[in-house]
Formats: structure tokens, sequence, C-alpha cells
């Protein structure tokens, strides 16, 4: 770990000494690893010149790397994958305000991070939304249609969900506490807990797999580790997907969670402009393309043709309209919460 470390560092200070001469560099910090991705880094260098070097971490890393480093880090964008990890990084003062009429253009508000008159702190580009996964044959759609049903005492013994405290359920469940409150929040996290099949364990997909098997009647997952099963050609794949169905929560009331990706320009970024038109790249419908095809993620811009049938398959639904922001402020409500209900 210390050697890659060491190696990414003098990778990123060959790129900034570079820099000086052609400024045609940018140094990406990335807690994004999907192999997809390093078309959608080759195409911006082809279409602009500037090469990009990217050093991976996951998000927690990447914030704590970047707080290391200082004024002196070479970063030019922070990329993360979960509003509350963006809220944390924009807090940390990590980002600098961005003001750009494309991103204001394509980017809708509420995926975009605090303002204060000189520009955005981050911007989301791709969306993954929380749906809800059931057993055909053992469950009835009308009895799991929203998230707030998965705490009813009817579906005791029949939820799976990863642990609690993960990035994914803390977005979700910090957008609950945004709709409902503290008290009623409370309550559905002890729901939640008194309906467990199990105790959490496991990513999204062990979850759809534990659906499909039986063990559990009902799971919470984000579309994208249902499209990846959907495409999949393997037969172990193909049968899980036969034996469940996917619902988009809440579309009577405040619409289906999403979580983002989104990135932002560092605040001692030594590339800025490069930094700038890097993000605006991500905005464009290439690009969003990138992310649907490569990752299975929706589109940060509306209206953009993703050609992912397993997508398309999925259809269009309604998602709720809160500023993704707001999960960052109450993740640490959350975890009191989480605490007090026994979900582990």
């Amino acid at each position: 770990m210390l050697l890659r470390s060491i190696i990414a560092t003098a990778i990123l200070a060959a790129g900034t000494t570079a820099s000086v001469a052609q400024n045609q560099v940018l140094n990406l910090y990335s807690a994004r690893h999907y192999p997809t991705d390093e078309a959608l880094y080759s195409n911006f260098t082809k279409a602009t010149g500037i090469k990009v070097n990217r050093v991976d971490g996951d998000d927690a890393g990447t914030i704590a790397r970047l707080k290391s480093e200082g004024a002196a880090s070479p970063a030019d964008v922070i990329l993360l994958v979960d509003a509350a990890r963006l809220w944390r990084a924009e807090n940390d003062g990590l980002f600098q305000p961005v003001k750009s009429a494309v991103l204001e253009q394509r980017i809708p508000a509420n995926l975009r991070g605090k303002d204060d008159g000189k520009g955005s702190q981050w911007f989301g580009f791709s969306t993954r939304a929380r749906v809800i996964v059931y057993n055909k044959q053992n469950v009835q759609p009308q009895d799991v249609e929203t998230y707030e049903a998965l705490a009813d005492p009817k579906n005791k013994g029949k939820l799976c969900t990863r642990s609690g405290s993960h990035p994914y359920n803390v977005s979700l469940f910090g957008s609950l506490l945004e709709h409902h409150g503290e008290a009623k929040t409370e309550a559905l996290l002890k729901g939640y807990v008194a309906n467990q099949a199990r105790q959490p364990v496991g990513g999204d997909t062990d979850q759809i797999k534990a659906v499909a098997s039986g063990e559990c009647g009902v799971a919470i997952s984000n579309s994208y580790y249902v499209a990846r099963l959907m495409k999949s050609s393997k037969p172990e794949d193909i049968d899980v997907m036969k034996k469940v169905a996917v619902i988009w929560p809440n579309q009577n009331t405040t619409g289906t969670h999403v979580n983002i990706a989104g990135a932002g320009v560092a605040r001692h970024a030594p590339h800025r402009e490069a930094a700038v038109k890097f993000l605006e790249y991500l905005s464009s419908d290439d690009a969003q393309r990138y992310f649907a095809e490569g990752n299975n993620e929706t589109p940060a811009v509306k209206g953009v043709k993703t050609g992912n049938p397993a997508l398309d398959a999925l259809g269009p639904f309604k998602a709720e309209v809160i500023d993704v922001s707001a999960v960052g402020r109450n993740q640490q409500k959350v975890q009191q919460l989480l605490d007090r209900a026994g979900y582990k």
C-alpha cells in the first residue's frame, strides 16, 4: 500500500512538472473503480489533448489523503461516489467553487453542491436508485411498494439488507429523515430490524440472490446491481432474475431515493482550467452515456438516450426531488438512529 502511494505520488509529481511546460495534464483523485471508466478518460484526452493521471482510493481514503496533503496537494479534480461523502468533502473545504454555464444548464440544481454566488462546490454526474427487489413466488408487490412498507409487521421475517451503516443505506435513511423527521424515521428503522430475515451481511448483489433463493422475501439494492444481473449471460444469474421482480419505491409519494457520483475542482488545483473542462466533459451526452452503458448508472442530465437495454427494461420512474446535500447533513443523526434501533 505504501509503495503504491509512493508510485502514485511520483506519477502526479511528474505530471505536474510537465504541466508547467504545456499545461496538458489533469490529476484526478477518484473513488470510482470501474474498468469501463478508462474509455471515459481516454476520450477526454483524445478530445482535449489533456492527459489524465488518476489516483484511486475509496471515498474516505481519498478525503483523508486530500486533508493530509493540504495546500501541497496536486489534485485537480475529486470524484466521489456518495452524496454524503461529497457533502463531507465540501464541509472540509476540499473543493473550490465553479461557475460554469454549461454545468448549470445541464446538471439539475438538486444534484449540485452549495453555491454561495461564486459557483457550485461539486456536481452530480450519474445517479443510482435504491430499489426494492422481491421474490415473485412468496411476496405480493402491493405489500412492499414503499420504503415505509418494509417496516410493516406483515413483512416480519422477510427483509434482507446490507449493513445499515453502509453509505448506500445511510444515504437512503438520510432522505427518509428529511421527509419524515426523527421520530418516524427511528420507528421505521426499528421496524426494519424487527422484520429482518437474518442479520445484515454482504453487498447488494448478495441480497438479490438471497431473495431469489427464498432466504429473504424482499431486499433493498442499488439499481445498477440489478441491471448487471439482467445483462449477465451466466445461467445462475439468469435464474436469479427469473425469480425476482423490481419495484421503483414510493412512486405515489416522495419518489424513489437516488444517490449520486459527483465531482468538483480541488481547492488547490494546479490546473484549474483543465479541471473545469473535465467537469464540463462529464456532463456531455457522450460521457453521460458511458456512465449508463459502462456501469448501468442513470445519467444526471435529462433526456440522454442511454443505449442500455437493462436500464430501458427497468423503465422510467419518479425520483425524489430533494437537495442531495441534505443526505450529508443528516448522516450523523442517521447513525444515532441506527444505534438506537439496534440496526447492525
